[in-house]
């Protein structure tokens, strides 16, 4: 089933009785230089004003940017611009007083510090060389740009126009993302700054104090830095299926434009199940319509659907999340379907666009970057006879016990290829407006995850009584496939600020689950990591008083983990990692391990590995890396 041999790629196998097991995502370590940011600070005649308190605005901002950088990864690339700081008039009056490198915080420090404000407010032009300021990312990667303007009133220079120039900007490249923060302002200037936010693939936050303002700043950096790490090969799939690249088994990262249809050839033999997902990264937060979405489908040479999946944003009035949807060729149990003969298929990845963003306005005109995933399943070897189905909760459903006690501190990852691993217990974190945060559990045959996701009682704006954001959750197979809660689970709450809920989980991993109809069973069909991702709303922004909401994770895997899919099968053995967790899935010892996870241990395995093989999944292609790289969300 599987060739082995010097030059073959990176694999990770498993026996027949093995798990789904993936390579961690190399490169997550703070300060991806694929990611930058540039504050671009009003220094306007304005900011000398009295901001309520005593002190000047430009006081308040000195003392705001001060607390953004000392929250930044260290070296995470970052610069200040200022404008109307050098003369009393002057609509050319902007300029660079720190470029855009590594983090040295107190030369930023120093920097603002010796801004005095006198001018004119130049935000078009100065939108304009902010773009210019930010290092072009190398080597194709892709990474979140981002220009944070800050402000206390409109563009009075009027050219070049600033939502002109943020609508340009917006459509240039991919990953560069425009945010505004609007330091005691309203009308039109409000305005303004929210048209500028909107048409540059950003997010607003309204700033009515000092406390504000240094609060808002610090999310809107923190969310510049926290990016999905990307990872895979550039590819660029075609707008029809003739020219098609091949998708070998592996990871690869492409973009994709509204209302476009992608294409990808793959080749396909008549007995292997071969998995497809196609993640979506916009910006976190930016407006998209109702009925923006991801769509993928799988297609035979000869014209026919095997199968079409689409995923929507959650709470598009919220703006843009990651956005995953994912399809399989699954071989009918007696080898007589459609889409069971070898040959050529062709994947297609789809956006789906609507005709508006928030409030009807600026639909996301940008690229988004998009990572592929394609794994293969292989047969379980001839005269195994699978375990049956498991498409009931059973004592996994919405009221399962789970742990309790002290929560343990954790950091989410930023997508599926840094996702923090996690086991049973209980995980205290904390996420930003508009930030999606990834997990990853452990869950091997016959066992199942059931999980609760508790936001926090945080301490409230004093205006807030009628808004309202949310929390959501999705829960995704080793495979990458999104697990419906199927009818028993709700994936998204209400969140005023006030203690807020959500239950989710999956059935039992069980192999024959392939063979079921409903989409909460059918791709809980073989272990390994599954993901929990954990979102909060942008409107929470202008709802909770600290930087950032408190959330805990109770976690439970149910269920003794078996040696393999068979029926019958036993309990596998079980060890332990250095935090307690249980580390069956991903063992290579026994029948019941994920593997061989490498080529060197493959190869070492010898022709056993051919006999046992039951799933291979190939995370790089010959004789290359992947690449993980700074996303734009």
């Amino acid at each position: 089933m599987l060739a082995l041999g010097a030059g073959a790629p990176p694999v990770a196998a498993a026996s027949a009785g093995g798990a789904f097991a993936v390579p961690e995502a190399s490169g997550t370590g703070t300060g991806d230089p694929s990611g930058s940011l540039v504050m671009v600070l009003d220094s306007s005649g304005s900011m000398a004003d009295d901001d309520g308190t005593g002190r000047t605005r430009m006081e308040s901002a000195r003392e705001a940017v001060g607390t953004v950088v000392d929250g930044l990864p260290d070296g995470y690339p970052t610069g200040l611009r200022v404008y109307g700081a050098d003369r009393a008039r002057g609509c050319t009056d902007t300029r660079l007083v720190r470029p855009v490198r590594a983090l040295d915080r107190a030369a930023v420090k120093r920097a603002v510090a010796a801004v005095r404000p006198k001018g004119d407010t130049p935000i078009g032009l100065s939108l304009q060389k902010a773009a210019e300021d930010l290092p072009r990312p190398s080597d194709g990667a892709v990474g979140t740009r981002t220009i944070l303007l800050v402000s206390d009133g409109e563009d009075n220079c009027g050219v070049p126009e600033p939502c002109e120039v943020a609508e340009r900007l917006g459509k240039e490249g991919v990953g560069l993302r425009i945010d505004t923060v609007g330091f005691q302002v309203r009308g039109a200037a409000r305005e303004q700054l929210e048209c500028v936010a909107a048409a540059g693939n950003g997010r607003y936050y309204d700033a009515p104090d000092a406390d504000a303002l240094a609060r808002q700043l610090q999310r809107a950096a923190q969310l510049s830095a926290d990016g999905y790490r990307l990872r895979g090969e550039r590819i660029e799939g075609t707008a029809t299926r003739e020219g098609a690249p091949a998708l070998a088994p592996g990871q690869y990262l492409d973009t994709i434009g509204p209302g476009e249809t992608r294409y990808y050839a793959v080749e396909l033999d008549a007995v292997s199940t071969a998995n497809f997902s196609a993640t979506a990264v916009p910006q976190p937060g930016r407006a998209v319509a109702t009925f923006d979405g991801l769509r993928t489908a799988l297609v035979h040479d000869a014209g026919g659907f095997c199968q079409s999946e689409s995923a929507y944003f959650r709470q598009p009035d919220e703006g843009a999340t990651p956005l995953t949807s994912a399809v399989a060729r699954i071989p009918s149990e007696k080898g007589e379907g459609t889409c069971d003969r070898a040959g050529r298929y062709w994947l297609e990845v789809e956006r789906k666009s609507g005709k508006g963003g928030e409030s009807g306005k600026n639909p996301d005109a940008a690229r988004w970057p998009l990572e592929i995933v394609h794994g293969v399943e292989a047969p379980l070897r001839k005269g195994i006879t699978p375990a049956q189905s498991r498409p009931e909760y059973g004592r996994g459903g919405e009221d399962a016990v789970l742990p309790t006690g002290e929560p343990e501190d954790v950091r989410g990852g930023t997508g599926f290829n840094d996702a923090r691993r996690i086991g049973r217990g209980v995980w205290r974190d904390r996420i930003l407006p508009a930030q999606t945060l990834w997990y990853k559990v452990p869950v091997g045959w016959g066992q199942q995850v059931r999980y609760d996701v508790e936001f926090g009682n945080e301490p409230t704006v004093g205006r807030v009584a009628a808004t309202h954001s949310y929390g959501a959750s999705r829960l995704f197979t080793p495979a990458r496939f999104p697990v419906p809660g199927g009818g028993e689970f709700n994936p998204t709450t209400p969140y005023s600020g006030r203690p807020a809920v959500i239950r989710m989980g999956g059935v039992p991993v069980a192999w024959t689950n392939r063979y079921e109809s409903p989409s909460a069973v059918r791709p809980v069909h073989v272990g390994g990591d599954f993901y929990i991702s954990v979102t909060l709303g942008a409107q929470a922004a202008e709802i909770a008083e600290n930087p950032q909401i408190g959330l805990v994770l109770r976690v439970s895997v149910l269920g003794d983990e078996l040696a393999g899919p068979e029926h019958n099968a036993p309990v596998a053995a079980k060890k332990s990692d250095k935090e307690g967790n249980s580390t069956g899935v991903g063992d290579s010892s026994g029948t019941g391990g994920a593997g061989w996870t490498g080529i060197a241990a493959a190869v070492g395995a010898g022709a056993a590995v051919v006999v046992a093989v039951g799933f291979v999944f190939v995370r790089g292609r010959r004789g290359r890396a992947a690449r993980t790289t700074r996303g734009s969300a």
